[in-house]
């Protein structure tokens, strides 16, 4: 793990993006990390009703086209996310668009979903070996005359061929995406992914993936039309397109959304929200600024059922993720918890 954390701080040397692709590439060839740790059975847990031998999973963003999930779970993560994914292929936002807060270790993305659209995306996943727990986080193309028509598309392609699905509304690089947050807008998009989840064979969970930056009172919406429209969780929260006080980095004004350690109080504050709203059993998975073992904890204390976790590895590496379970596995033991699930809420 330690060579392959030096060659990814190595490649800082590139434009983040080419870093990025040569990172995948490198996956593709199987030069990736490998965890050959016993897993620890204080971690394992579930979501959802998926079986997770870890509750740290990749987020979306890392794999937009579903090209090394497999990869991804060898190296530790307990479960994937690929996506976001689009009907059409879209090349996105003009480079560039991706810029590392060095001095912050943080991340500000405008990628604008550019995917390689749901044709590549589906044949990848059903070639895929079952490996481990892989979702697809599904989107709208910029240009759509009707993006819930897409979301759709996401949905019905997909069906079958992963262990869960994320609606992402919550990208602040897609104009208008936010707005579907509304209630309105929101209970026409769950109301017509229903419709076609009824017509689908099977049973797959979906959750909504929100924005950190929410107003009072949303937070509430959001829980009561989740659960009429019959998802099984949340995902809080996606990048801030706010800049909190203290980031040194020059790349601070950069447009986008800002991911890493200054988003983690911000939203771990929302997760509490929306767990002490959150009376209709829904799941609720914790995003943003996970950089460690105490980060995990902090987010399944505030209510997260399992945690995602990206941009850390621009600046910590892959092998961060084994060291955030062995991390959160002792504080677990050392603060009394028998399991991750007795953990979840505690305050």
């Amino acid at each position: 793990m330690a060579l392959h954390d030096t060659l990814a701080r190595a490649l800082h040397i590139l434009d983040p993006e080419d870093a990025h692709r040569a990172t995948v590439i490198g996956l593709k060839l199987g030069l990736g990390p490998v965890d050959r740790t016993p897993a620890d059975p204080i971690l394992a847990t579930g979501l959802a009703g998926i079986p997770l031998a870890s509750p740290i999973g990749l987020a979306a963003g890392f794999d937009k086209n579903a090209e090394v999930p497999a990869a991804m779970l060898r190296a530790g993560f307990g479960f994937v996310e690929c996506g976001t994914v689009t009907p059409l292929p879209q090349a996105g936002n003009p480079r560039p668009r991706l810029f590392r807060l060095t001095e912050d270790r943080a991340v500000i993305n405008r990628m604008g979903f550019n995917n390689a659209g749901l044709g590549p995306f589906a044949n990848r996943l059903a070639r895929r070996r079952a490996a481990g727990p892989v979702g697809a986080n599904i989107g709208a193309n910029k240009e759509s005359a009707d993006r819930i028509s897409d979301y759709v598309q996401g949905l019905s392609r997909l069906w079958g061929l992963a262990d869960w699905f994320t609606v992402n509304i919550s990208s602040p690089n897609t104009p208008g995406l936010r707005a579907l947050q509304t209630r309105a807008a929101l209970e026409e998009l769950l109301g017509r992914l229903a419709e076609a989840r009824r017509t689908l064979t099977g049973d797959c969970p979906v959750f909504l993936k929100v924005a950190p930056d929410l107003e009072d009172g949303e937070v509430e919406t959001i829980v009561e039309t989740v659960a009429a429209f019959g998802l099984q969780g949340i995902i809080v929260a996606n990048t801030t397109v706010s800049r909190p006080d203290g980031l040194r980095s020059p790349l601070k004004a950069q447009a986008g959304g800002l991911s890493g350690p200054p988003l983690m109080a911000l939203s771990t504050r929302v997760l509490a929200r929306f767990h002490q709203a959150n009376d209709r059993g829904l799941v609720l998975i914790g995003a943003g600024g996970i950089a460690s073992g105490a980060d995990a904890l902090a987010k399944i204390r505030a209510g997260a059922s399992a945690v995602q976790l990206y941009s850390a590895m621009v600046f910590e590496g892959p092998g961060l993720v084994v060291r955030i379970k062995r991390d959160l596995a002792a504080r677990l033991r050392a603060e009394g918890f028998a399991s991750v699930a007795e953990a979840v809420g505690a305050g």
